[in-house]
């Protein structure tokens, strides 16, 4: 009955709640190139402002209803695709999940080389959100991409071979990188992930020809007692409180960066803290910087320059990762150059950014963790968001899923308008009270069970259509929502927008879509058999403008909220693809088969209550992650309900206690977990198969 009303609570938020072909250019190693040519993608954001707009109108709002599928290539790897290719001297270089990188003609899709970093699948238990890579940097005849394992490589680019490889992070700590580096002025940029697993972030700067570290940049002070590694840190050591170094502190730069040449700024966005629980981190209390901030350093240097806080101490997860653009508006009939971002917290925020100062932030999603933001830029929190101070949960919106996740953006200048996958999404926070740091399961400090769902058909329902998304066309000046395009729900893909008054985006339910940059009228679709959560390029080649999007179902999200994750038509499913779309294209997908799930038969199967309460709590901390909150795959990595291993315990304790399956990513956890604890997740994952077959759940396409 409390998970019942908990979950009503979740229906009630969002029912009641309201919005607010050119010759290519060289690349200096001492200066970056800052006028991108249009026939080419040298960057992961276009360039280096990000703003994901393309001048190339041959196709157009009046010809893209002509645009189909010119090639497609089968990626390696049945995990989520995430990257942003690039298109480079008239080939095309992208990666893949599990750090693959490939080179190809991107006229016909044949492979040039392919480059396999061979990362150990067993570190998969170090990341939140599966192995995915979001893409490459480029500069003078050498790609660089961050593995996940840690390592900064640059390759060739005539070749695929190494020419240089550093570790940029602790082994022995849960350091993965997912992100894009970036390259400025003969540096190369990467960050990390990890904060949820207890570490402390940074950035660093490497030289681009030797793979030298020039800087390293921490986001977060560290002891108190000792010396800091950077003088900003004499002073933001003082937001903290208690022993938060032991538990790592956190703020990750695993995504979004962006480079202003003019004031020769590198801006970083940082991510939660860790653990989430403010109470267990920091007594409850300060600021916590730099986690949840936008800051600036100088890119030659590493220096601190400014700072913004999106979200001050940050107990919810809104990380300020997200996409960063750099753009000059007109802001009150004044030329301000800004910064602009939404991040998760689900305030879209414009800042002045050669200073750092707060010009304006607007809800773009329902929020109810802060009634608004004030004149100095710092949200006014509500009470009734603050769980750690209470013994009830709080069911918070938009959400540790974010109101806009790490899925890149675009702003046109010919619309003056951002467009980005905005989503509503609500999460019932709770203090964990028997909370201890793991090193092979996440460390949030918050109560995971209570958010498992009910087995209600009418509750979850209920849920599942308070779990929304959109396209949002916002104007950044107005602080307002000119049109969205609503989808059925959320994760839906990156952004881009063109001279062609078009904006091109992926959805979670298998589309690949076209729409009016200036309306949001759909000009356009194609049925991609697979999720896309990736962001689109285009490019030209010998006079014909091209399309493409890496495509394949994957990220926290489908991992984390199977049920949810789940609740689309068609049912989602990882088929990893590079496909690639001009006016006129001749190819096609190969058709889809329709397989049945076999479903063990369990019998003489004798389950206690408390063996099922203790078996949920060990599965949600150590498995939900990648196999979905309460046992509900969600399209990515095996449904566990339907595994026949389940059916033998000591086939169980092979895999899960002993690691027997470690080469492919499944790692064992026998170091924190002891044989009787792996068994009592067996019997909850029986336990939910049994719900399964009672309301009819056998019948949806394989994964």
């Amino acid at each position: 009955m409390k998970l019942f009303h908990l979950f009503l609570m979740v229906l009630t938020v969002f029912l009641f709640s309201g919005c607010g072909n050119t010759k290519s250019k060289s690349v200096s190693a001492n200066q970056v190139q800052l006028k991108v040519d249009e026939a080419e993608w040298i960057s992961t954001g276009k360039g280096p402002d990000e703003k994901r707009f393309s001048q190339l109108n041959q196709i157009n709002d009046k010809t893209v209803k002509n645009l189909s599928l010119a090639w497609y290539m089968d990626l390696p790897e049945g995990r989520g695709q995430e990257a942003t290719p690039l298109v480079v001297n008239g080939v095309m270089y992208t990666t893949a999940a599990w750090s693959h990188v490939f080179a190809i003609n991107p006229e016909t899709g044949e492979q040039i080389w392919h480059y396999d970093p061979k990362v150990d699948k067993s570190i998969a238990v170090k990341g939140c959100c599966g192995p995915v890579n979001r893409g490459l940097a480029y500069a003078n005849g050498k790609v660089f991409i961050g593995a996940y394992d840690g390592r900064l490589i640059a390759l060739d680019i005539k070749t695929g071979k190494e020419v240089w490889s550093v570790q940029t992070t602790d082994t022995s700590q849960s350091y993965t990188i997912t992100g894009a580096p970036r390259v400025v002025n003969g540096k190369v940029f990467i960050g990390n992930g990890g904060a949820e697993f207890g570490v402390r972030g940074y950035v660093s700067a490497y030289d681009e020809n030797t793979g030298k570290q020039v800087w390293r940049f921490y986001t977060v002070p560290g002891h108190p007692d000792k010396p800091q590694d950077n003088p900003i840190h004499n002073k933001t050591v003082n937001s903290w409180n208690g022993e938060f170094w032991k538990l790592g502190g956190g703020g990750t730069v695993w995504d979004s960066m962006s480079y202003d040449a003019e004031f020769n700024l590198l801006y970083i966005g940082v991510g939660n803290s860790s653990p989430w629980n403010p109470k267990l981190r920091t007594d409850s209390e300060g600021d916590n910087l730099f986690v949840s901030s936008i800051v600036a350093l100088n890119a030659d240097t590493g220096k601190y320059v400014w700072h913004y806080q999106t979200t001050p101490m940050d107990a919810w997860d809104f990380t300020a990762t997200q996409h960063m653009i750099l753009a000059d508006l007109t802001i009150k009939g004044q030329q301000r150059k800004v910064i602009m971002q939404a991040p998760k917290n689900g305030f879209f925020y414009v800042l002045d950014r050669e200073t750092g100062e707060f010009i304006s932030a607007e809800n773009y999603v329902p929020v109810n963790w802060a009634s608004g933001i004030d004149k100095d830029g710092r949200p006014i929190i509500n009470d009734d968001a603050r769980y750690w101070l209470s013994d009830k949960p709080a069911l918070v919106t938009p959400a540790w899923v974010g109101g806009h996740n790490w899925h890149p953006m675009s702003f046109s200048p010919d619309t003056g308008l951002v467009y980005f996958a905005a989503q509503e999404f609500a999460f019932p926070y709770a203090s964990d009270n028997d909370f201890k740091p793991k090193q092979l399961a996440v460390n949030l400090g918050i109560d995971l069970t209570i958010a498992g769902f009910p087995d209600d058909p009418t509750v979850v329902k209920a849920i599942k259509n308070a779990t929304k998304g959109h396209l949002s066309a916002w104007d950044p000046v107005q602080q307002k929502e000119i049109w969205r395009v609503q989808f059925p729900g959320i994760w839906n893909g990156g952004v881009l927008s063109t001279a062609g008054n078009l904006v091109f985006q992926g959805s979670a339910t298998g589309f690949f879509n076209a729409f009016n940059a200036s309306t949001g009228e759909k000009l356009w679709e194609f049925p991609a058999q697979t999720g896309i959560v990736a962001a689109p390029i285009t490019y030209t080649i010998n006079g014909e403008q091209y399309v493409t999007v890496s495509a394949g179902w994957g990220g926290i999200y489908p991992l984390m909220t199977g049920p949810l994750a789940l609740d689309s038509d068609p049912d989602p499913v990882n088929r990893s693809r590079l496909l690639t779309f001009k006016i006129g294209g001749e190819a096609s997908l190969p058709e889809l088969l329709d397989e049945l799930r076999d479903l063990p038969d369990y019998t003489n199967i004798v389950t206690e209550d408390t063996r099922l309460l203790r078996g949920h709590k060990t599965y949600e901390l150590y498995c939900a992650s990648c196999h979905g909150t309460g046992a509900v795959g969600g399209g990515v990595t095996p449904d566990l309900r339907y595994s026949a291993i389940t059916n033998s315990a000591a086939d169980w304790k092979s895999v899960v206690h002993d690691g027997i399956l470690k080469s492919n990513g499944m790692v064992g956890f026998g170091l924190e977990l002891s044989v009787s604890d792996v068994e009592d997740v067996r019997q909850f994952v029986i336990e939910r198969n049994k719900y399964a077959r009672s309301i009819g759940d056998i019948s949806r396409t394989s994964r």
